[in-house]
């Protein structure tokens, strides 16, 4: 699959889904007849099964321009029960705090004047994480300061003492703590980005005895537009080129201490997917990087932020990913935008289409 071009891929796909809708057959008289394959009788008329599989997911119970769903322990476990069965190995706490709001209770956290959780989440999300046999990443604090100056200095001087306080407490308790995410959401040019991901990044595999680290930042295309912005795209975004020659500087600067990127695949069109996609693999190749992909389960289309994504949309996404030759698929994010129990009736329908696509039983 990874050494077709995507328009061979395309137009083999296609030819498979015309010869696939009528095939010939013997019936009992021994007259030819035609029947309908599986693909007709699911209602696809695209090949099933040519994407990557999504297999890790975030969790995010502490978010800013997502509703919460307000679950228990019971709902929690019932939808890591559903991730289980469309083979989520892997989920990724998105970020440990955001601004006052905590998942634990850090005891630095709240000494600089964070609100005490009523639930501690993360001692919940490994426990269960262990029940399911699932690997946990945990999400570093987030204070907000770099969403209003910039400047990522400060969640370097907080993570600082997260990082040690987090491991200490949880991650030698907790067979599925696996590794880290640098929660920092960044894209090209942001200031001391390098030098702050590379010593966040260094801290955690110090301190953990080199557990794996990733990051999931965003590409400067087309659809980069704030969350709260009335637009849904914008007219500067970024070349094919100057991704590579950016980010290329970045991955070398976080080489060794980040193992993974996972790019959001959400702010480009879809008929540039292939080429972002090609050049990402390319460079985490050079920089010797695992290549992931945030494969967004939100649609950034519609004016009403954020809703579950049309199936279609995800599909082309996680075709063109393998078709990249990544290495895995995580989304953004399961719980909300796939889960049957989602407070969004269309997150359940994404869900079995899913299932249909990939054929999960």
């Amino acid at each position: 699959m990874k050494n077709k071009s995507r328009r061979e891929f395309l137009r083999n796909a296609a030819l498979a889904g015309i010869a696939a809708s009528v095939v010939p057959a013997i019936n009992s008289y021994g007259n030819t007849t035609v029947r309908e394959s599986s693909l007709s009788e699911s209602g696809l008329i695209v090949p099933k099964n040519q994407g990557l599989h999504i297999s890790g997911t975030f969790l995010d119970e502490i978010s800013h321009d997502i509703p919460h769903q307000n679950w228990g322990e019971k709902e929690w476990d019932k939808d890591f029960q559903y991730m289980k069965s469309i083979g989520i190995d892997t989920v990724i706490m998105i970020r440990s705090g955001y601004r006052k709001f905590m998942t634990y209770p850090s005891q630095y956290l709240l000494r600089k004047g964070c609100y005490m959780p009523s639930v501690d989440l993360l001692d919940m999300y490994l426990r269960l994480a262990d029940k399911y046999n699932m690997k946990f990443y945990f999400g570093l604090y987030d204070s907000g300061e770099y969403w209003d100056t910039g400047d990522l200095r400060a969640e370097i001087d907080h993570n600082r003492f997260v990082i040690d306080e987090v491991w200490e407490k949880y991650g030698q308790k907790y067979k599925s703590f696996g590794g880290w995410y640098v929660s920092g959401e960044i894209s090209r040019k942001t200031k001391g980005a390098i030098d702050a991901f590379h010593m966040m990044g260094k801290q955690c595999k110090d301190v953990s005895g080199g557990l794996p680290t990733f990051i999931s930042p965003w590409i400067d295309g087309k659809k980069a537009v704030m969350a709260a912005s009335g637009t849904l795209s914008k007219n500067d975004s970024v070349s094919v080129q100057e991704h590579e020659r950016e980010w290329s500087e970045i991955f070398d600067g976080i080489k060794g201490v980040v193992d993974a990127c996972a790019f959001q695949d959400g702010h480009i069109d879809y008929d540039e997917l292939d080429a972002f996609f090609e050049v990402n693999k390319k460079m985490a190749d050079k920089y010797g990087l695992k290549c992931w992909t945030n494969a967004e389960t939100f649609d950034r289309d519609m004016p009403i932020k954020f809703l579950p994504i049309k199936f279609d949309k995800l599909r082309m996404k996680l075709e063109a990913a393998r078709c990249a030759g990544y290495d895995k698929a995580i989304t953004f994010e399961f719980s909300h935008f796939m889960s049957p129990q989602s407070a969004y009736l269309q997150a359940g329908h994404l869900y079995d289409r899913y299932k249909e696509y990939f054929e999960i039983k």
